[in-house]
């Protein structure tokens, strides 16, 4: 079984499968970390998959950022080579390189660029960093891949920042009463609504090309390639 970490109901719908279970982190690392922890008895590998922000800003909405490293600060872990590689031969035009795990979002351009200077990192999301350190600590393959949401020039609306309820699900309630408060937001909401349409759309595309195990190969298949 592969386990799976992503941010948002939404995202885990897309990508279950019955040999992939995925946990739905809502934002909230302490609470995700021990959802994997649970959900990892039957786990051969963790993957960080979903949607995320660029930091990079030649990035747009629907791109792919395949980790070859994630990093936090106070860490960092490489990616397993052969997923990864078999990740980026199966994502169209996927960029590779550094992804960074905040257990906070980046609301703003002027965080996005300070960060992307700090790390070299092309994007950043809030499950990648819990999900490598859970492998860390259980000794298991780990790789990350994530579509981009949004423009790394390109500042969040409170509202869209009110949008993930702590179990992961969306919380329109929440997202209409910040407009409801501060109507002028509207462009900015609608803008960002237009950009994630279009990553999920991308997310669903790659989970079909990724195929039933996300890009990593049966043990059988493993077994048959030794000479």
């Amino acid at each position: 079984m592969i386990l799976a970490a992503t941010g948002l109901k939404r995202e885990a719908r897309l990508l279950a499968s019955p040999e992939v279970r995925v946990v739905a982190g809502g934002g909230r690392s302490a609470g995700l970390e021990t959802a994997l922890l649970a959900a990892a008895g039957e786990a051969e590998a963790v993957i960080s998959i979903g949607i995320g922000g660029a930091l990079a800003p030649q990035l747009s909405p629907g791109d792919w950022v395949v980790a070859e490293r994630v990093v936090w600060p106070d860490g960092g872990v490489a990616a397993d080579p052969a997923w990864t590689q078999a990740l980026r031969q199966a994502l169209p035009r996927a960029r590779a390189g550094v992804l960074l795990g905040s257990d906070t979002i980046l609301p703003d351009p002027r965080a996005k660029a300070e960060a992307h200077a700090r790390w070299a990192a092309l994007a950043v999301d809030m499950e990648s960093h819990v999900a490598a350190q859970v492998a860390l600590r259980l000794g298991l393959p780990f790789a990350a891949a994530r579509v981009i949401a949004d423009h790394a020039g390109f500042a969040l609306p409170p509202a869209a920042l009110a949008g993930m309820a702590p179990d992961g699900r969306m919380a329109a309630g929440a997202v209409l009463g910040s407009l409801a408060r501060a109507p002028w937001q509207l462009p900015a909401l609608v803008r960002t609504a237009l950009a994630a349409a279009r990553a999920f759309r991308a997310l669903a595309e790659g989970r079909r090309l990724l195929g039933p195990r996300l890009g990593r190969a049966d043990l059988g298949e493993l077994a048959l390639d030794v000479p």
